[in-house]
């Protein structure tokens, strides 16, 4: 099969080929095709964000949304048949709940953004990453001649690096690194000041292993060298 050109080259037919092979896969279009199809009804979709925060039998589904149970068990069977939900039988009682697949748990995200709602779960789950970010933060400045990567903070914590460095920005205005850089130059500047430490003891106090290093980035925040700071601070005490 001949290699597929576009017929026009705009310079930026780079991933074309590879474009054009996954266009060419119908049946996964066709699959999400039916996926939106099934999922284009309000009542279907409040039965599906029900069940993405509680595991519940049809009755009580059927209660909480003001409907039949005849009427709940329509919605549910397209949503199981497409796996977004699963079920599990205790004696008599059926009971439904969101599935654990990444197609459920997007879904479920892209359908709160939508509909510009607060998910329950994600609150408290944000109060409780904001708490950790507290500690990771007092911590850090706890330990800022250590050099410590976000791997250690994100075993020491339990919490996800991705979501460590996200939630750290939200809660500081900054990155990790960014924020944790201006701590320790202000301890240098505090030691440069009370102490007559040399600059290279300053520097691996501040959580610096090269002078030269800390001496740029020193020089870059304060617009002066070191050796300047401690001259100028003394000569005003």
């Amino acid at each position: 099969m001949a290699e597929f050109k576009l017929p026009h080259n705009h310079g930026d037919s780079k991933n074309a080929i590879k474009i054009h092979r996954e266009l060419s896969k119908l049946s996964r279009f066709n699959n999400a095709s039916e996926l939106f199809k099934q999922l284009g009804d309000t009542t279907r979709l409040r039965v599906f964000w029900l069940l993405c925060h509680r595991e519940e039998c049809v009755i009580n589904i059927a209660a909480l949304l003001n409907m039949t149970s005849p009427a709940v068990s329509h919605h549910l069977r397209p949503l199981k048949e497409l796996k977004l939900i699963e079920s599990r039988r205790d004696g008599k009682e059926v009971y439904y709940r969101a599935a654990d697949t990444a197609a459920s748990k997007l879904l479920h995200e892209i359908l709160e953004q939508v509909m510009e709602v607060s998910c329950p779960e994600a609150e408290e789950n944000g109060a409780t990453r904001r708490e950790i970010i507290y500690e990771v933060h007092e911590y850090l400045t706890e330990h800022l001649s250590e050099r410590i990567t976000i791997e250690a903070l994100s075993k020491k914590f339990h919490i996800n690096t991705t979501t460590l460095k996200k939630v750290f920005k939200e809660v500081y205005g900054d990155s990790v690194a960014s924020h944790i850089k201006k701590h320790r130059l202000e301890k240098a500047a505090a030691l440069l000041k009370s102490t007559d430490k040399s600059v290279l003891l300053v520097a691996k106090e501040a959580g610096y292993d090269s002078q030269s290093r800390f001496t740029a980035a020193f020089k870059n925040e304060y617009g002066m060298l070191p050796t300047e700071f401690r001259r100028q601070s003394k000569t005003k005490m």
